[in-house]
């Protein structure tokens, strides 16, 4: 059996790692003696010249740090100021700087140097995400011919975006020597071939076979999912003492997103405010409360962001609230996934409107936590990945305030027999392509790529 060998931007560190990615590739990495490498979290001078190694997980980890120089170039830089706005179609946001690119080059080849002596001839090699696109380039470079993949986790870019990057041919170099490119959604996958043909030397061998910059690459699309068994049984032992109160019982929809301008947030409120202007019977019996935990403070465009969102939640506050009712709860700090799974099983309404997002698992994090008896109902933005699979949700445009604030009135008046079925629909999926049909998918693919 082949090792796999996992690079990630993070690595999980601590006793007992958890999270999505972690249950994903958990029992490929342990049954093959797999190894997982990735950045530390942690900055010095003077970064060490091999692998650190950590134990306490059922699979091997290894870490590396950066300077402060590289961390704000390669991290902040061009994956955060460059990269991240583009693929979430905001290349107004952009902040291209020569430094940017240079550092973000010369932490891949860096990366690849460490790894190099740690890899065997027969490892298959799992890169994820956009920091890492140049990883494969670097590590042939030095002579690795084992199978290589990488899996996007966030959308890609169509042509017109992502020719406003300062380097789209050599973005499609990068990708081109990987044996496979794994993508969310077919849309994604379209978005690269229709981009690759229009700004590098393309040629589509099949549907997911192509041949760039003169190398013959494989691609796919792999949802990912959750570990919907282990969250159904979360919700269900969630803490009646961790549940919301209301004092006028009111009916509660829930946003879960990290406070970033991809996720819609202020689009959000903005269609909440249409709900209660449009029908005043609504004040006192439906609420908001949204959850959206900090993240790159550092970068501008989150702190616009934050002062947006914050204003919009005080201010339809003080337009609707009453002495016992305020109708949006604005939380900016993560809370625990276990009150996490029961907020969302006690919410009548599951928000997930962003304005573009890779998936999106709060959605199948939402359904999972549903009471099949009494379910809430999901609203979905067209532009999260989970569109594709989710299509029993209430499937919205989140620019048209209009129309979410529609979906919002429907979702409150929706009869429990349809609740029911859109529910069961909706967990078959979720409990079908779950984050263990991700990783085996992708991981098949990748071993029968060279064919």
């Amino acid at each position: 059996m082949a090792r796999l060998v996992a690079v990630s931007n993070r690595i999980p560190l601590g006793d007992s790692p958890s999270g999505g990615l972690v249950v994903a590739l958990e029992d490929a990495l342990r049954t093959s003696g797999g190894l997982w490498v990735g950045f530390s979290g942690e900055t010095t001078e003077t970064p060490a010249d091999d692998l650190t190694f950590h134990e306490g997980a059922a699979f091997g980890r290894a870490s590396f740090d950066l300077t402060a120089e590289d961390h704000d170039s390669y991290y902040l830089g061009f994956s955060n100021s460059v990269l991240w706005p583009v693929c979430h179609g905001r290349a107004d946001l952009m902040r291209i700087l020569p430094e940017y690119l240079e550092g973000y080059r010369r932490v891949n080849e860096r990366i690849a140097r460490l790894l190099v002596p740690h890899l065997r001839e027969d490892d298959h090699i799992w890169v994820q995400d956009y920091q890492l696109f140049p990883l494969a380039q670097e590590l042939r470079k030095l002579g690795v011919t084992a199978p290589i993949g990488h899996f996007l986790h966030i959308p890609f870019p169509g042509p017109t975006d992502c020719g406003t990057l300062p380097n789209p041919d050599e973005l499609f170099t990068w990708l081109s020597y990987y044996d496979l490119a794994g993508f969310q959604t077919q849309r994604d996958l379209d978005n690269f071939a229709a981009s690759a043909r229009s700004l590098s030397d393309f040629a589509r061998l099949s549907d997911n076979h192509f041949r760039i910059a003169g190398r013959d690459m494989h691609t796919g699309v792999f949802p990912i999912g959750i570990d919907t068994e282990a969250f159904i049984a979360e919700a269900q032992a969630a803490r009646e003492e961790d549940r919301m109160r209301s004092l006028t019982g009111a009916q509660i929809m829930i946003g879960v997103d990290r406070l970033d301008y991809s996720k819609g947030i202020p689009q959000r409120f903005r269609a909440f405010q249409a709900l209660l202007d449009g029908d005043p019977s609504l004040t006192e019996r439906v609420m908001l409360l949204q959850i959206a935990p900090p993240t790159r403070e550092a970068v501008d465009a989150y702190q616009q962001i934050r002062e947006e969102t914050e204003h919009l939640a005080g201010r339809i506050n003080g337009q609707f609230a009453t002495v016992n009712w305020t109708p949006i709860r604005f939380i900016h700090r993560p809370i625990p996934r276990n009150e996490l799974a029961g907020l969302y099983r006690q919410a009548r309404i599951g928000l997930v409107t962003p304005l573009a997002d890779g998936m999106n698992l709060v959605a199948k994090e939402y359904v999972a936590a549903q009471d099949p008896a009494d379910p809430g109902v999901l609203i979905l933005s067209r532009f999260a990945g989970a569109a594709e699979q989710l299509t029993e949700a209430l499937i919205i445009n989140p620019h048209d305030p209009t129309e979410m604030a529609q979906a919002m009135h429907q979702a409150i008046d929706m009869g429990l027999e349809e609740r029911q079925a859109r529910h069961a629909a909706l967990l078959r999926c979720v409990m079908e392509h779950d984050v263990g049909w991700w990783s085996r998918a992708y991981l098949d693919a990748l071993a029968h790529a060279r064919d």
